[in-house]
């Protein structure tokens, strides 16, 4: 099957921003035409001007299989992804039990296989049920298919288990996220300290909490040589030595949810438990200066935090609710807030959404270039609509952004050259 995608904006995060049309022949892309005469194609689709992109690559998302099916379901969050523009999702291991052996991580990846349009990439458990006490075989889990190794949200607070951890990883090559987040600061907190919280008598967290906790895993990384990747970087105290442990070579990256880029700590101001997240959202300050550290590279990697809870999780009070929100259908247009406010322009966008985690996965996807897999969206960067909730094709429908008005709407997506558009 060939396609031929004209009249594009093409934004290639390696190449910039062009015009011209797009090849696609046995779901790889044969060629970028910027100028001449187009070649014959079994379909050719009229982009009308608007933009193709590489598909978005996110990494961090929650399926809730095995274990909370009635949240979220591999079929569920497939719809979901291919209706947002999202090719591949990388998906946690914070499932009930703990995807940390082979055999679960198998039945994930034929389950992925048998019900999702969109690829799949599993994470697998670093320490074995996400206790932080015993290291999972990373070696057999990695064989069976895992792409990288985390605890999620829970911090591995014995820094000899994390440090043998990164050692094997490192061994093996393989990546381990986590969570920069110190435990004992951040415990029972569910805003950012301050005066705003202060005034909500809502327990809070200092943003230092998130600068010790990174300090403490760059010094491991030091001493281990591991590849490591920070799921959050969300405060400006973070920032500086995020910066130090890349001039000194080490193989870190970092990255943000999207909530916490458009977000900030006053939207909680009517206990609004649909923007209660983890870590919270923070101050002001905060998220301009994480904006800034996306635009100019230091953060690598934008992505959802895919994070479906149920109502019963949710319409709570605002301390007992469930922390999280769901974004794979939401990732582009709420990101679409960072370029319509000048903060990043269109290929920088999709370096963070596309190319940046597709190179620390090793994948090929992430750019429109000779070769790469034909994972692609179509959008309208500046088609404004209202967010109605109910609309949304994931199970459970926490998310932030019900009933704000937003501007970039996806009008398809190829995953290896076959549209799973139909099946939104």
């Amino acid at each position: 099957m060939s396609i031929l995608f004209t009249n594009a904006r093409l934004i290639d995060p390696e190449r910039g921003e062009t015009r011209g049309a797009l090849l696609v022949e046995d779901g790889r892309i044969k060629a970028v035409i910027e100028s001449g005469d187009l070649p014959q194609a079994e379909e050719v689709i009229d982009c009308r001007g608007k933009c193709l992109a590489p598909g978005i690559v996110d990494l961090g998302v929650k399926v809730s299989e095995p274990g909370e099916r009635h949240k979220e379901s591999f079929a569920s969050a497939g719809r979901a992804a291919a209706a947002g523009g999202v090719t591949t999702i990388v998906t946690r291991p914070d499932t009930l039990p703990s995807i940390d052996t082979p055999e679960t991580l198998e039945f994930v990846v034929r389950r992925a296989r048998e019900d999702s349009p969109v690829r799949v990439l599993p994470m697998a458990a670093l320490t074995k049920g996400r206790e932080g006490r015993e290291m999972t075989e990373i070696g057999f889990l990695r064989d069976a298919g895992a792409v990288a190794f985390t605890d999620c949200d829970r911090v591995v607070t014995d820094t000899k288990v994390f440090s043998r951890a990164l050692a094997y990883a490192r061994s093996l090559d393989a990546l381990v996220m986590a969570h920069v987040q110190e435990p004992g600061l951040s415990k029972g907190a569910v805003v950012t300290s301050g005066k705003f919280a202060s005034l909500r008598g809502l327990p809070g967290v200092s943003p230092m909490a998130e600068r010790m906790a990174l300090d403490r895993d760059i010094a491991l990384l030091e001493m281990t040589g591991a590849r490591y990747h920070a799921d959050q970087i969300t405060t400006a105290r973070a920032l500086p030595a995020l910066e130090r442990a890349k001039d000194n070579g080490l193989d870190i990256t970092a990255g943000v949810s999207v909530h916490h880029l458009t977000l900030n700590e006053l939207d909680v101001a009517d206990y609004r438990s649909f923007f209660k997240l983890k870590p919270p959202l923070r101050a002001e300050e905060d998220r301009m200066a994480v904006g800034e550290a996306l635009a100019s590279g230091l953060i690598d990697i934008l992505c959802s935090m895919h994070t479906p809870q149920d109502e019963e999780s949710k319409r709570l009070p605002f301390e007992e609710a469930a922390s999280g929100a769901v974004g794979l259908e939401t990732l582009l247009p709420a990101s679409m807030r960072l370029v319509h406010g000048g903060v990043i322009d269109l290929p920088g966008l999709f370096r963070a959404l596309s190319l940046n985690p597709s190179r620390r996965l090793g994948l090929e996807t992430g750019r429109l270039t000779e070769g790469a897999p034909a994972d692609l969206v179509w959008f309208d960067p500046d088609a404004p609509f209202v967010l109605d909730r109910a609309t949304l094709r994931s199970k459970s429908r926490n998310t932030p952004f019900d009933g704000a008005r937003l501007e970039g709407k996806v009008l398809g997506t190829w995953v290896a050259g076959r549209s799973v558009t139909e099946t939104c």
